[in-house]
């Protein structure tokens, strides 16, 4: 029997972490070739360097796309776009795959579903058919339209995806990969490793070892004029709170420049040596950090995702998740300095519960057999 071959693209450094298990099943599969492509801001230092963590965990890169255009505005993401359309058209000529994975949701995953599609490979969509504010929503029902076999993470995003007129026979709830990584770490929660030895990053943080905070908030592409004045006011929070805290840089999206400015004018103007900031971390390094924390603060799907899973207090900030499915560990909060340090207080107090409502832990195996099993094509028509 000949092996599929399937290429997945990694765009970012949270598509990796929400693809990593599959990786690493699709590649330990008897009947698949994993071809890895590594593309846009997981290339780039400045957004931590994923494919550093790539390469790092094993995995041969077949192919780099440097497509990211400098502005982290709208333009510069539609030609980043349009850019990764035409790179990835010519990589997919040359790798000739069987199959093509894009994950999720991230505006670069465009790319990959549009080159896909009119090269006529099959195209399979991960964490298709879920609910959120941001351009995400308009670009993950739009490659659900391109694509030709849906593996999504719950039970409600299946249906939506069915009721989007996609075959119920190519539409399957694998859970979120992502979920496997928590997993793991709930087996072994201890923070093993130097934190700034191993991910350096700027800062004076001290104490840390006795309660601390996390922050990870990106840009809302749809508000993205508005970002500086956001993460102000989640600084101000921050800064009055005077807890320990762990600061991670955002997203390449439209509006990052305005997140990044006002963090370093922010740090530039205050004595802020209880925060520390870092670029990127190893996923479950990352989820470790989270899970021993006394909670998250911003708007990163981490949050609704593998902090349900985890049990760990969220307190989410504006409409970027607004409309996805969460576990009982959410606070949500306007953009306002006074709220989100209440919000903050109330989330600390909380009893931690554990919710699977993204997957138990196994999503990498089940997405693995789901490729090798169903004989994918390229061309469907609406079920309704």
């Amino acid at each position: 029997m000949s092996l599929k071959n399937i290429c997945v693209v990694v765009t970012a450094r949270p598509s990796y972490s929400r693809i990593k298990t599959a990786l690493t099943a699709i590649k330990n599969h008897p009947q698949l070739n994993l071809l890895l492509v590594v593309a846009a801001s997981a290339l780039l230092d400045r957004y931590g360097t994923a494919v550093k963590y790539i390469e790092e965990d094993g995995f041969k890169i077949d192919a780099k796309v440097f497509n990211v255009l400098e502005g982290e505005n709208l333009t510069a993401q539609a030609k980043t776009t349009g850019l990764g359309i035409i790179e990835l058209a010519s990589v997919f000529e040359q790798l000739k795959p069987d199959a093509v994975v894009t994950v999720a949701d991230r505006f670069e995953t465009m790319s990959t579903a549009i080159a896909a599609s009119y090269m006529n490979l099959p195209l399979i969509h991960i964490q298709g058919g879920e609910v959120t504010g941001n351009i995400d929503e308009k670009v993950r029902h739009a490659i659900t339209k391109l694509a030709d076999l849906h593996l999504v993470a719950t039970e409600k995003a299946k249906e939506r995806v069915i009721k989007m007129g996609e075959d119920p026979n190519m539409v399957f709830n694998t859970g979120c990969p992502s979920i496997d990584l928590a997993d793991m770490v709930l087996k072994n929660p201890k923070i093993d490793f130097d934190l700034f030895k191993q991910y350096g990053g700027v800062g004076k943080i001290k104490n840390w070892e006795q309660g601390y905070l996390v922050v990870l908030q990106h840009p809302v592409t749809t508000e993205y004029q508005k970002s500086r004045v956001q993460i102000e006011e989640t600084l101000h929070a921050i800064y009055e709170l005077n807890i320990p805290t762990f600061w991670f840089w955002p997203n390449v999206d439209a509006g990052s420049d305005g997140t990044s400015k006002g963090i370093r004018s922010f740090r530039e103007n205050h004595n802020i040596d209880h925060i520390h900031f870092f670029k990127n971390m190893e996923g479950k390094d990352f989820l470790k950090l989270l899970y021993n924390s006394k909670c998250l603060i911003g708007n990163s799907s981490a949050g609704i995702r593998e902090c349900s899973y985890l049990g760990v207090p969220v307190v989410n900030i504006g409409s970027r998740q607004s409309g996805r499915e969460r576990g009982q560990n959410i606070v949500d909060v306007e953009h306002n300095r006074d709220k989100i340090k209440g919000a903050i207080n109330q989330a600390i107090s909380m009893v931690r519960k554990h919710d699977d409502i993204y997957g138990d832990g196994q999503s990498g195996d089940e997405i693995a057999q789901k490729i090798a099993q169903i004989q994918i094509g390229y061309t469907k028509r609406l079920t309704y």
